[in-house]
């Protein structure tokens, strides 16, 4: 499922959106820094880590709002699994921001949020410590560098602020993990 997931999103991110096929390689990578740490829960962790961004890809931008246009696009043009499709549409907390769209509703019918929360949680730690160039941040960076490219009244940057204590929660309880487990 891995090797197909990457083929999915370069071809729908590395022509049009360079930056963000950075991101989403770098968020690939941190997901590899996990796999150990998840065990069987790792195969949805790695194709969802290569696919959470898809939506951003022009031509898939229907609501613009990209957690639920890549979730339709992976459901309807490649039947994808259904738990890849709930962590790719919630990823980050992405309720939130659906909220504030005006698309909560939808959202939450067509891909309700995934029990796992360790799963949930890895995918927040992998792209929110990844810069939109690919690189190792922290969480507090990540969420400092999204509102101000996104300006703070901006849908974005209010959705940030609410999201953040849920982020930076999330990302200590995996960095937690990661301090407690043997390698």
């Amino acid at each position: 499922m891995v090797e197909w997931a990457r083929s999915v999103a370069e071809a729908e991110l590395s022509g049009p959106l360079p930056r963000r096929w950075a991101h989403t390689k770098g968020v690939a990578r941190r997901a590899t820094e996990l796999a150990w740490m998840l065990g069987d829960v790792a195969e949805l962790l790695m194709p969802a880590a290569v696919l959470h961004d898809v939506g951003y890809a022009p031509r898939l931008a229907v609501t613009g709002f990209h957690p639920l246009d890549g979730a339709r696009f992976l459901r309807d043009a490649h039947q994808a699994d259904d738990g890849l499709l709930r962590l790719v549409a919630n990823h980050s907390f992405a309720l939130l921001e659906a909220e504030e769209r005006g698309l909560r509703e939808a959202l939450e019918r067509e891909f309700p949020l995934l029990d796992d929360q360790r799963l949930v949680d890895a995918l927040v730690w992998c792209d929110m410590t990844t810069t939109p160039d690919g690189e190792p941040t922290n969480a507090g960076s990540r969420l400092a560098e999204i509102e101000s490219r996104y300006g703070s009244e901006s849908l974005v940057g209010r959705f940030i602020r609410r999201a953040s204590p849920e982020i930076l929660a999330a990302a200590a309880r995996v960095e937690a993990e990661l301090e407690t487990q043997p390698r």
